[in-house]
C-alpha cells in the first residue's frame, strides 16, 4: 500500500506557527478532535506527553514524530504540521525543527504503525523532501508529493523498519584506545568494522575490548581462587595505543538482508548471544539492529 493512502487532507496542517513543540502537538491534536469530535483532547495529549518524558521523538532534518497508544483511537492516524519558521528545539543535529508529525494508534498496535514510521522516515531521509514540504500550498499537494515518492508500507515488519540508520563505524586500522574513547564520547557499545571500501568485515563490542584485556579469561573463571589482581591490565595499559581493531575484532558478525522480517534478527541474536546485527543492502551496510531497538521501538513504542 503506497504511504500516501493513509493522510486525510484534513489532518495536514501547513504554515503553522508553534511557540514550541509541545505546542505544535497541542495544534495537531487540536485539529485532530476537530474532525473526530468524540475524541478525547486531555487524555490524547496525555499520552502524548507521556510518551515523550520516555525519550525525544525528534529524528533530526528538522522532523519530530510525537506519538501515543492509546484505545482513544481504534485505528492508525497521521496528523501532520509544516512549519516554514522552523523551532529552535533540542534536536540530535541541532537543526530547527519544521515538520511535526504525529501518530496515534491503539494500545495493541495497529499491524502497520511500526512500518508506517518507518516509510515516513525513509520518506523525510531523502534530500529534496524537506524543501518540497514548505514550499507545498496545499493538503492534496503534500499528499500527492508522498504518492510520487513511491514508498510501499508493507505487510511484515522487517528489519530495516527499526534498525538504527547510518551506524557509527570503526576502522581495521583504528587502536583500542580509540575505540574506547569513541564508545564512551558516543555513548554506543557495539560498531560494524568496515574498510575502505565500506564493506563489513568484523564487528566491535564491549565484549571484544574485555577479551582482549584478559586473554586467558576462560582459564581464570576455571580457577577463581587464582585470578592475578590487575597484571592483565597492567599490560593492557602498555598496549592499548598500539592494539589495532583488526587484530581483536570479531571477523564474523552476523548480517541479514534489509528486508529481513524483525523476528529473524530477535531469534538470531538471542540463539548467537549476539550484540548486534548488520544490516545489509546489496551488500552494502544500510544498519544495525541491536536487542535495545526491538524493546525500544516495539515493545516500548
Amino acid at each position: 500500500m503506497n504511504l500516501s493512502r493513509l493522510f486525510d487532507r484534513d489532518l495536514i496542517k501547513l504554515n503553522m506557527k508553534a511557540k514550541s513543540k509541545e505546542d505544535a502537538v497541542d495544534q495537531l491534536v487540536d485539529l485532530f478532535c476537530q474532525k473526530h469530535a468524540d475524541m478525547g483532547k486531555e487524555k490524547i495529549l496525555h499520552a502524548v506527553r507521556e510518551r515523550e518524558r520516555l525519550g525525544t521523538t525528534s529524528m533530526g532534518r528538522g522532523v519530530a514524530f510525537p506519538h501515543a497508544r492509546t484505545d482513544i483511537v481504534s485505528g492508525l492516524f497521521i496528523i501532520m504540521g509544516v512549519i516554514p519558521e522552523g523551532l529552535e528545539v533540542d534536536t540530535p543535529d541541532d537543526q530547527p525543527l519544521r515538520l511535526v508529525i504525529l501518530l496515534l494508534t491503539p494500545r495493541n498496535i495497529s499491524r502497520n504503525y511500526l512500518q508506517t514510521l518507518s516509510g515516513l522516515a525513509n520518506f523525510v531521509r531523502r534530500p529534496e523532501t524537506m524543501a518540497k514540504m514548505l514550499s507545498a500550498k496545499s493538503p492534496q499537494e503534500v499528499i500527492d508529493l508522498i504518492d510520487r515518492s513511491d514508498i510501499e508500507v508493507k505487510k511484515i515488519l522487517t528489519v530495516g523498519d527499526v534498525m538504527t540508520h547510518d551506524p557509527i563505524t570503526v576502522s581495521p586500522d583504528m587502536t583500542l584506545r580509540d575505540v574506547a574513547n569513541l564508545f564512551f564520547q558516543k555513548k554506543i557499545y557495539c560498531a560494524p568494522v568496515v574498510d575502505k571500501n565500506g564493506k563489513v568485515i568484523g564487528e566491535i563490542t564491549e565484549a571484544e575490548l574485555l577479551k582482549y584485556a584478559l586473554p586467558n579469561y576462560r582459564s581464570f573463571i576455571a580457577n577463581v581462587a587464582n585470578i592475578p589482581e590487575i597484571e592483565s591490565f597492567e599490560e593492557l595499559l602498555h598496549t592499548e595505543h598500539m592494539a589495532k581493531v583488526v587484530n581483536f575484532m570479531n571477523k564474523r558478525p552476523l548480517t541479514l538482508d534489509v528486508d529481513a522480517p524483525v523476528v529473524e534478527a530477535a531469534a538470531l541474536m538471542l540463539f548467537k548471544k549476539a550484540t548486534m546485527v548488520c544490516i545489509l543492502d546489496d551488500g552494502r551496510l544500510m544498519g544495525i539492529i541491536t536487542k535495545t531497538d526491538i524493546v525500544s521501538k516495539i515493545i516500548r513504542g
